[in-house]
């Protein structure tokens, strides 16, 4: 049986869609700009960012030169970044759809949340599959913490390994730390000086694109974010 999204396309017949999410600084815009330089040429490829107030990310890309600057869209959420990727993703459908629509024959499109905590996750009604991204900086015991992200997200991408001497964390430890997390579920040790670990993203984002075309890759949900709240200008924002 064909999947279908909203719209009544089948879901074989639209692009793949990939979201990457992860804590602010991860390297969540290096880990697209290097997707982008490394696919462009066999695929073809587009890209939305989200931040609240600004385009930055997308500005970023741009300037980066790795794809048509058209072929990048900014989402101004102008709230929590998880809100316009999970609870309210209208904004993002639409600048994916005219994506597909301004670029006919799109392979794929990368989704990037705006940085938030360990507990932010795409709503499967909005990506196909998502990636979730931690910073070996931001130290070993990350991985840990578990959270939905880290346990569950299609891939956990334990980035900037090349880092790992200089912050005095034990990058074998980190990425056993992540498997165990993960029951199973697979896991990058990525740096953008070693080819191996590049080669080993790529490839997994080519068997999604596969599976997706065969019509058999059904998204998957991570689970809803745990309870919490944002103070901001005395208002606080509660999930």
């Amino acid at each position: 049986m064909r999947r279908f999204a909203f719209n009544g396309v089948p879901c074989s017949d639209r692009a793949l869609r990939i979201g990457v999410c992860g804590p602010v600084g991860t390297g969540k815009s290096s880990i697209i700009a290097l997707l982008c330089r490394e696919l462009s040429a066999p695929l073809e490829l587009a890209v939305v960012t989200n931040d609240i107030y600004t385009d930055e990310d997308a500005r970023m890309l741009r300037a980066a030169g790795v794809l048509d600057p058209d072929r990048i869209r900014a989402v101004e959420t102008g709230a929590c970044p998880h809100t316009a990727i999970r609870d309210d993703i209208s904004a993002n459908l639409i600048a994916v759809e005219e994506l597909e629509g301004d670029y006919t024959g799109l392979d794929v499109v990368l989704i990037e949340s705006g940085g938030d905590n360990l507990t932010a996750t795409f709503s499967p009604a909005l990506v196909d599959v998502q990636i979730f991204v931690l910073d070996i900086a931001g130290g070993g015991d990350v991985a840990r913490k578990g959270g939905p992200g880290i346990e569950r997200a299609d891939l956990l991408v334990v980035n900037k390994t090349d880092l790992a001497p200089y912050v005095g964390v034990d990058r074998d430890q980190m990425v056993a730390d992540a498997e165990a997390a993960r029951s199973g579920r697979p896991v990058i040790a990525l740096s953008r000086l070693d080819t191996a670990s590049v080669a080993e993203l790529t490839g997994w984002v080519r068997h999604q694109l596969e599976h997706h075309r065969s019509g058999e890759l059904v998204p998957q949900d991570p689970g809803p974010m745990a309870p919490h709240s944002h103070a901001h200008d005395d208002r606080v924002h509660s999930h």
